[in-house]
C-alpha cells in the first residue's frame, strides 16, 4: 500500500525535466494570467452572481479573488522550490506521493479542458451575436448544443468546436506563438474593457445599489441558494486558470522568481477590474434587469446608457476575451498531461515532444480534440460547477503541501516564501471549503463519478507504468 504514496524528490523532479523552449518572463506570465482570469467572469458571469447576490457582488468576487490570493501564495512557494511543468500534481507529488499526486492531476484535466469547453459555449454565444449584428447568419441547429434552449430545435455548436481546434493548432506549434496571441488579445481586452469604464462610470446611479445585499450572506431565494457567498461559488469559475501560470515552469527564465510575480500580479490585477466592472454595472442598472441579459450582461448596462454603438466593440473584446481563457486553459491541460505521461502514469504517446515545435504535439491534439467535440455537443450548463469543485480541491492541496513541506524539508531552498505560514495555507483552506459549501450535492455526486474513474486508471495503468517502479 505504501508504494501508491511513493513521493519525488526536488531532484528526481528538475533532473526530468525536459528542454521545452524557455522564453516566458514575469510580463508573458501576468499576461498569461490576465488572460486566463479575464473573460467569462466579466462577460457573461455577472449577470447571474448579479442576480444571486445584488449589487453585493463586488463583494464575492472579493472573496473568491482572496481564496484564490491565499491559494496563490502557496502555489507561488511550491513555484519556486520546484520550478517544472505539472502545477498542482507536481507539487503533491513531492508532498504527499503518486495515488493524491495522480487523483490532483486527474482533477487538473477535468478542471482545464470542461473549462475551456464551458467558455467556448459562451464565446460561441457572442460571435453569432456578432456576425448577426453584421448581418451573417448561421443556421439555429449549429449554434448550440441539443437540448440547449427549451423550445429551440439545435444539434451542434459549430463556432465552439471550430474555436477549440484554431487554439489547439496554435498551442501546438509552440511556445512563442501561444505567448505572442495572447499578448495581443489581452491588451485589446484591457482596451475594451477600460474604455467600457470610461464610458460607463458618468450613469452610475447610487440608489440602484440599496439595498447592497437583499440576500445576505446565504439564504434561499425561490428554493435556490442565494447571497454573497452562493454567488463567491458562482463566480469562482472566473478565477480557474490563474494556477495554469505555474504549469508553464519549464518554459519560463528564472522560474524561481519569475512565476511568484506572475501569478501574483495577474490575480492583483484582474481582481481590481472585476470589482470596479461589478459595481458599476450594478449601479447603472437594477440587478434584477439581468435577468432579462442573462448570456451577455454588459448589453444591459450598454442599453441602458443608450451607447449601443459600444455593443460591437464589447463584442469583440469579450470573444478575444474569452478566447484567451481558452488558450490558457487548454495550455495549462497540455501541460499537465505532458508531466503524467512523463512519470508513466499516462501512456507516452502524451508525453512526447514535437523535434521542431518543441511542444508535447500529439497529446495537445488529442485533449483538444476531445474539448472541442464536448464544446460541440454537451450541454455543459450543469456542468460548469464541476469545474469549480476539482480546482478547489487542488487548492486546498497545495495550500495543505506548503503546510506539510514546510514541517517536513525546512532546508528545501524557497526561492519565494508564502508570507505568514502556517496561517496563511490555513486561511486558503478554510475559504475553499466555504465555497465548495456554495455548491449544489449533484455537483458532489458528479465529482465522486470522475474521481473513481480515475482511479480506475491509476490502478488498472498508472501504478504498473510508473517510473518510480524503476526507481
Amino acid at each position: 500500500m505504501s508504494s501508491i504514496f511513493r513521493k519525488k524528490s526536488v531532484e528526481e523532479l528538475t533532473a526530468h525535466a525536459t528542454p521545452l523552449r524557455r522564453t516566458l518572463h514575469t510580463v508573458d506570465l501576468t499576461f498569461l494570467g490576465i488572460g486566463a482570469i479575464i473573460g467569462t467572469g466579466i462577460f457573461v458571469l455577472t449577470g447571474k452572481g448579479a442576480l444571486t447576490a445584488g449589487p453585493a457582488l463586488s463583494l464575492s468576487f472579493l472573496i473568491a479573488a482572496i481564496c484564490c490570493g491565499f491559494a496563490g501564495l502557496c502555489y507561488a512557494e511550491f513555484a519556486s522550490i520546484a520550478p517544472v511543468a505539472g502545477s498542482a500534481y507536481t507539487y503533491s507529488y513531492l508532498a504527499f506521493g503518486e495515488v493524491i499526486a495522480f487523483i490532483i492531476g486527474w482533477d487538473l484535466i477535468l478542471e482545464y479542458a470542461l473549462g475551456a469547453a464551458t467558455v467556448s459555449v459562451g464565446w460561441s454565444g457572442y460571435f453569432v451575436n456578432l456576425l448577426t449584428n453584421m448581418g451573417i447568419h448561421i443556421p439555429t441547429v449549429l449554434t448550440a448544443a441539443a437540448g440547449t434552449t427549451v423550445g429551440v430545435h439545435t444539434l451542434f455548436n459549430l463556432p465552439a468546436f471550430l474555436i477549440v481546434l484554431v487554439i489547439t493548432w496554435i498551442i501546438s506549434v509552440g511556445i512563442n506563438q501561444t505567448k505572442r496571441v495572447n499578448d495581443t488579445m489581452v491588451v485589446v481586452k484591457l482596451a475594451v474593457i477600460i474604455l467600457f469604464i470610461v464610458c460607463t462610470f458618468w450613469f452610475v446611479k447610487p440608489h440602484n445599489w440599496t439595498p447592497f445585499s437583499p440576500f445576505g450572506w446565504y439564504s434561499f431565494n425561490h428554493g435556490t441558494a442565494a447571497g454573497i457567498i452562493p454567488a463567491a461559488s458562482i463566480v469562482f469559475f472566473s478565477f480557474i486558470g490563474f494556477d495554469s501560470v505555474a504549469s508553464s515552469a519549464e518554459e519560463t527564465v528564472n522560474p524561481s522568481k519569475t512565476l511568484p510575480r506572475g501569478i501574483l500580479l495577474s490575480l492583483l490585477i484582474s481582481t481590481i477590474l472585476y470589482i470596479i466592472m461589478t459595481l458599476i454595472m450594478t449601479g447603472v442598472v437594477k440587478y434584477t434587469v439581468f435577468a432579462k441579459y442573462l448570456n451577455a450582461p454588459i448589453l444591459a448596462v450598454l442599453h441602458e446608457t443608450g451607447q449601443t454603438w459600444l455593443s460591437i466593440i464589447v463584442s469583440i473584446g469579450a470573444i478575444l476575451g474569452m478566447t484567451t481563457v481558452i488558450l490558457v486553459q487548454l495550455y495549462g491541460q497540455s501541460r499537465i498531461t505532458y508531466s503524467m505521461s512523463r512519470d508513466g502514469l499516462f501512456p507516452k504517446f502524451f508525453g512526447e515532444v514535437h523535434e521542431r515545435y518543441r511542444t508535447p504535439f500529439k497529446g495537445t491534439w488529442f485533449f483538444g480534440i476531445v474539448t472541442a467535440l464536448a464544446g460541440g455537443f454537451i450541454n455543459l450548463n450543469i456542468l460548469a460547477e464541476l469545474v469549480n469543485i476539482g480546482t478547489l480541491t487542488a487548492f486546498i492541496l497545495v495550500s495543505a503541501g506548503i503546510l506539510w513541506m514546510r514541517k517536513s524539508h525546512p532546508e528545501l531552498h524557497r526561492g519565494f516564501r508564502a508570507p505568514g505560514v502556517p496561517v496563511t495555507p490555513v486561511i486558503a483552506i478554510v475559504f475553499c471549503l466555504v465555497l465548495i459549501a456554495g455548491l449544489n450535492w449533484e455537483t458532489w455526486v458528479r465529482f465522486a463519478v470522475w474521481f473513481l474513474i480515475g482511479m480506475v486508471i491509476y490502478f488498472v495503468y498508472g501504478k504498473k507504468h510508473s517510473l518510480m517502479n524503476e526507481e
